[in-house]
């Protein structure tokens, strides 16, 4: 089912993983190629290999990408993804309310706030955004509540009418193999970095790696990536 183009402009957080590219290409979609730009955060990220796949996924893609420096979250550390911390494998239960050691406080709270700026210089109406509340982590800025509450808080605080998109919300893994698959993000998600462990293939015991294979086992669909690097 195509989508009707959306009056407007774009900027899709781009990190070149598996939800942030499936959602650049709903937005290409959905707002038309030449109404989206990307963002990506260097922000002391363990494994820089996602810089080089969100660059190359923007280019495949046709789209400008600006790349902002954060250096806040490797200085503090205390992480997985920014720090000498082995990040946490296999699924979590449900009933585990702890947050894993991937969960870097703050995060998507900054990138949407420094997303929203640079739309603001641009006068972009739209930040798009790949966060996800069924993902199995239960990361506190990526429900619903959290995104509402800061659009509010940057409508009012930049006095700007940015509507800030989640497509992926409340969508299982095999949901959003299913969309990607839709709006054309195949051939770009086979150059996309899911891995915690930052290998390339995906080494496919850290968490990130099983809730991808979950997904596309679950959607019946190879995963374009693992088909790329192993030949599998």
């Amino acid at each position: 089912m195509s989508t009707p183009h959306r009056a407007g402009r774009a900027l899709v957080v781009l990190s070149g993983g598996q939800d942030s590219t499936t959602c650049l290409y709903w937005a290409i979609q959905r707002f038309g190629r030449d109404a989206v730009e990307t963002v990506t955060f260097d922000y002391g990220q363990r494994h820089r290999v996602e810089l080089d796949a969100a660059k190359l996924i923007a280019e495949m893609a046709g789209v400008r990408q600006t790349v902002l420096p954060i250096n806040t979250f490797g200085v503090m550390g205390g992480n997985a993804l920014t720090g000498d911390i082995t990040p946490e494998t296999g699924a979590r239960d449900d009933a585990d309310t702890t947050l894993p050691n991937t969960f870097v406080p703050g995060r998507n709270l900054i990138f949407l706030t420094f997303a929203a700026a640079l739309a603001y210089q641009k006068d972009i109406e739209h930040v798009v955004t790949g966060v996800a509340q069924t993902d199995y982590s239960g990361y506190p800025d990526c429900r619903e509540n959290t995104l509402k509450a800061l659009e509010l808080a940057i409508r009012l605080g930049m006095d700007s009418p940015v509507t800030l998109h989640a497509p992926l919300m409340f969508m299982s893994k095999a949901e959003t193999v299913f969309l990607a698959q839709e709006v054309g993000a195949m051939e770009a998600l086979a150059y996309s970095h899911t891995c915690y462990n930052g290998e390339v293939p995906p080494c496919g015991h850290c968490a990130s790696c099983e809730l991808r294979a979950k997904g596309f086992a679950e959607a019946g669909i190879a995963d374009p990536l693992v088909v790329r690097t192993t030949g599998a």
